[in-house]
């Protein structure tokens, strides 16, 4: 599978660096997109560096470059996932304002009816982001928050993390163990009338 992932300028960003890890080892093509915004968020927030990032790519964009190959519907990619996806950059795809690379190639995605999943990590929501995730959605986005599951009882921000790109990888129909899936205790049914 070739898929392009964007990263934004939102807290989160290791999400983003993880999914480039399971896809890069998974042995599928990689397109890397790093908003401004995003390198600033690494140095905060991560230990990840951004030259580890364009080494686990397939190949790296600068987000001004809106001449790549990716840019084009003609060039034919799979999927695209922006994680995290920015208010900022959610906003931009759920109107049509493609004067990124990042938000041109969703708009590519949209329109070639080809699968993109925006992970927002964002919260509370206002209510032009509710909005603005809906215009997305019905466009034909996936929209994944950043929400881990609880049953798994995770320990660590690392399994939190992966909760979320394994969910991100279900939407790409892609085969993974990252997390362990909902099965309740048989004895819960034994109760049921």
């Amino acid at each position: 599978m070739e898929v392009v992932v964007g990263i934004t300028g939102a807290s989160g960003v290791d999400i983003g660096a993880r999914l480039l890890d399971v896809l890069s080892k998974g042995g599928h093509t990689t397109h890397l997109v790093l908003s401004d915004s995003a390198i600033d968020i690494l140095s905060f927030e991560s230990n990840t560096q951004v030259a580890t990032l364009k080494k686990m790519a397939s190949r790296c964009w600068d987000n001004s470059q809106l001449y790549a190959p990716i840019a084009s519907g003609s060039h034919r990619t799979d999927a695209m996932v922006v994680s995290p996806c920015s208010m900022k950059s959610l906003s931009s795809i759920a109107n049509g304002y493609a004067d990124t690379l990042i938000s041109r190639v969703a708009d590519v995605c949209l329109k070639e009816r080809r699968t993109l999943v925006l992970v927002p990590r964002e919260t509370p929501l206002s209510l032009v982001h509710l909005e603005n995730m809906v215009k997305a959605t019905r466009a034909g986005a996936y929209i994944l928050p950043a929400c881990p599951a609880y049953y798994t009882r995770p320990t660590t921000v690392e399994e939190c993390i992966d909760f979320i790109v394994g969910r991100v990888l279900d939407v790409l129909a892609i085969p993974h163990e990252l997390y362990r899936r909902w099965d309740p205790p048989s004895e819960l049914f034994d109760e049921l009338p």
